[in-house]
């Protein structure tokens, strides 16, 4: 059992949300495992530090559902497809964290008693509390429902103090900033902004749950190297905030 020391941090339990398309790395599908470990070891250092953890993790990397659907498949088959593809991701991460010592339990929507537990809030705080990481995969369990706003609905019944949604990208733009040069990097969003400008790094449905239960929530990369502990740990503002108002406080140490 990993050692916990009671850190003063701002945020002492948070939800983290994975897109699949992280774990693919520099690969255009698929999981690429040098991806994973890195991702791994960063939630290792934080964790060892106090921070309780919980995931939510997205399915793209595998399968898209609204690209099944375009394809003219039944937009709920389409759904219980991508649940099981980030089911296959949440054990690629469970596997990845445990062999580095790190307790970690997966839940699902979707019961699949063989693979994983069902999820219960409940069982789900204990975890958190012994120092274990939480993996919710499947989504919600219901078609026509993100993943991100699964990582919404899971940071609120476990009390989370912010969710961070990692990207392979700094933060949100003003405009995509793959097809735009002049793209502008917001460093601060409020939830209505975020709504009326349609901004496409998270689902309305998960911006309003993050916004009624006032969930902060910071956008960063990922991959960059050491990004986890400098924003938790250190207390950098990297990324952009989403929160209620203009100079509220976001990130870090208490």
């Amino acid at each position: 059992m990993i050692g916990l020391e009671d850190g003063n941090f701002r945020y002492k339990r948070v939800l983290l949300k994975l897109s699949g398309e992280v774990l693919a790395g520099d690969k255009p599908f698929g999981i690429d495992f040098d991806a994973v470990s890195k991702i791994c070891k960063e939630i290792l250092e934080v964790a060892q530090q106090g921070v309780q953890i919980a995931m939510v993790v997205g399915g793209g990397n595998i399968l898209r559902g609204t690209q099944a659907v375009a394809m003219g498949m039944d937009r709920p088959q389409a759904d219980y497809m991508g649940m099981l593809a980030t089911v296959i991701n949440a054990l690629a991460l469970q596997d990845n964290l445990e062999r580095l010592g790190l307790p970690t339990r997966v839940q699902t929507a979707v019961v699949m008693q063989e693979i994983a537990e069902p999820f219960i809030r409940r069982r789900a705080l204990r975890h958190l509390e012994k120092g274990r990481v939480v993996i919710f995969a499947a989504g919600t369990g219901s078609p026509y429902f993100s993943t991100d706003t699964a990582a919404s609905l899971r940071a609120a019944e476990i009390g989370a103090d912010c969710l961070l949604k990692a990207t392979k990208v700094d933060g949100i733009y003003d405009k995509d900033p793959m097809k735009f040069e002049d793209a502008k990097k917001l460093n601060f969003v409020t939830y209505l902004e975020a709504l009326s400008k349609q901004l496409k790094v998270m689902d309305a449905t998960a911006f309003s749950l993050c916004m009624e239960n006032s969930i902060p929530i910071i956008v960063f990369d990922i991959l960059q190297e050491r990004n986890l502990k400098r924003l938790l740990i250190d207390g950098e503002p990297i990324g952009t905030l989403v929160s209620t108002k203009r100079g509220s406080s976001g990130y870090g140490c208490g």
